[in-house]
């Protein structure tokens, strides 16, 4: 008679153990030596594969764990790709110089970063992706913030904070549609919910970009017109130029899903080339979508600033998320987060410990394994019971996800979203993460409404408070 092979069993000191392994390979990997962060997260998935074996699971078990883990990320790998191509058929279709040119003309220089930050955010409310923001208008941006000697790191924290923060606001943003459904509550309910949070990390940001861009501005206004001849010298700057940022728009009017967005984009920016530079060649053509746009204008920083982009530039980033999943995968598979995140949902009973465990659950998960989809739904599914048995509506996790989980993965040096940006825009994550307000803010205030009780729904909160009013007018 066969007898099955029963699952190890993992004690919460072993899973903490493993874990901090892991963040210990990942941490001095990237920050401590500097390395890309795949080799890194390769490494700990190594060691964690290793560990299963010597423990006892099955070579099945990591097999299914890595393909597991893989299959959340197919949808994110091709939006990377086809960003790639975004941004190398924007720059050759003149669409990010003409922004630059157009942002000199009228943006006020003593009020460039706020002016940066409320532009970002109406384009992450209308595009529901902070990744294309920053991959888009953001590039236009940080080369104005260069050229007029600003602190790379600045510009850059308000690219991101505003990116996000739009992000946060758009119905069309893929985490807040997971979060929502992880959740099990209506999109717009989602949303509503997190202008607690969002709305107060979002004006405080402006305020403090607003002081340090008024301190820190030393423009060099002949280096701004030096860059202005160069780009209208050497790239068309027109109205038609725009036409692949209007698009962006026009789809998002129409609710259209991010890829054949960004499909349509590479197509009618493809198009523009083609008619703006009619000797270009579909061999060259294809040469700028696979592998970049490369700037020859004879100008240093305006080459360095608009050599980039292609389908081979986010090989990287694809590569991050193969490995980061696969190693999402095994932790889940082996239960090594789920033994420790459990425990700590059951034994939580006030609203402001419920809310803090989450927000640092979620900022752990992103921490340990650096994608930001598995730091929602991890979370999401450990803490729902403990939440509902604590009164607290749905909402409030759903925000709690956003709060500790989205805004987070942007920060974390070996995370998806820290590595696209920092290779998008050329500053490591650990430069901007000071200037990252919104993302630093979010968590903390969230945790305030915990304790504090602002802002929290609970379970038949309305039917309560209607009671409450009902019998104050009753007794008047």
């Amino acid at each position: 008679m066969n007898k099955t092979k029963s699952t190890p069993k993992i004690s919460t000191l072993e899973a903490v153990i493993v874990l901090l392994v892991v963040l210990g390979i990942m941490s001095l990997g990237v920050i401590g030596f500097g390395l890309s962060p795949q080799v890194p997260v390769l490494l700990a998935m190594g060691v964690v594969t290793a560990w299963a074996m010597l423990r006892g699971f099955p070579w099945s078990a990591v097999n299914a764990g890595i393909k597991e883990g893989i299959d959340q990320g197919i949808i994110p790998i091709f939006i990377f790709i086809l960003i790639g191509a975004m941004i190398s058929t924007w720059i050759a279709a003149g669409t990010i110089p003409t922004l630059m040119v157009i942002g000199f003309k009228l943006i006020n220089i003593q009020w460039f970063l706020p002016s940066v930050f409320i532009v970002c955010t109406l384009v992450g409310a209308a595009v529901g992706s902070a990744f294309t923001v920053t991959s888009t208008v953001g590039i236009a941006f940080f080369g104005m913030g260069v050229t007029m000697n600003l602190n790379p790191a600045l510009v850059a924290g308000a690219i991101i904070s505003g990116g996000i923060f739009g992000d946060k606001l758009s119905p069309l943003s893929e985490t807040n549609n997971l979060a929502s459904a992880v959740v099990d509550t209506d999109l717009f309910a989602h949303i509503k919910h997190l202008l607690w949070t969002t709305l107060p990390a979002g004006v405080i940001s402006l305020g403090l970009f607003a002081i340090l861009g008024h301190d820190n501005a030393n423009v060099s206004l002949a280096k701004i017109n030096e860059t202005v001849a160069v780009l209208t010298g050497n790239f068309s700057i027109s109205a038609l130029s725009l036409l692949p940022i209007i698009l962006v728009f026009v789809c998002a009017g129409f609710k259209m899903p991010a890829i054949p967005t960004m499909l349509l984009n590479i197509f009618v920016s493809a198009g523009l080339i083609l008619v703006e530079q009619p000797k270009i060649t579909m061999t060259k053509l294809a040469g700028i979508i696979n592998t970049g746009f490369v700037s020859k204008t004879g100008n240093t920083s305006v080459d360095t600033l608009l050599s980039r982009g292609g389908i081979v530039s986010m090989m990287s980033m694809v590569a991050l998320i193969v490995v980061t999943l696969s190693l999402g995968g095994l932790l889940m598979k082996f239960g090594l987060i789920g033994q420790i995140m459990t425990p700590i949902a059951k034994r939580l009973t006030s609203d402001g410990k419920l809310i803090t465990a989450g927000i640092l659950t979620c900022i752990g998960v992103n921490v340990f394994v650096g994608e930001q989809f598995l730091s929602i739904i991890l979370p999401g599914r450990a803490f729902r019971k403990a939440f509902n048995d604590g009164g607290l509506a749905d909402q409030s996790l759903g925000r709690v996800l956003e709060d500790g989980g989205t805004v987070i993965n942007y920060l974390v040096p070996w995370g998806v979203g820290g590595v696209f940006l920092t290779t998008t825009l050329g500053v490591p994550t650990v430069q901007y993460l000071p200037f990252a307000f919104f993302s630093l803010l979010c968590p903390i205030i969230s945790i305030i409404s915990g304790f504090t009780g602002v802002g929290l729904a609970h379970v038949g909160q309305s039917k309560s408070a209607q009671a409450k009013v009902t019998q104050a007018t009753e007794i008047n």
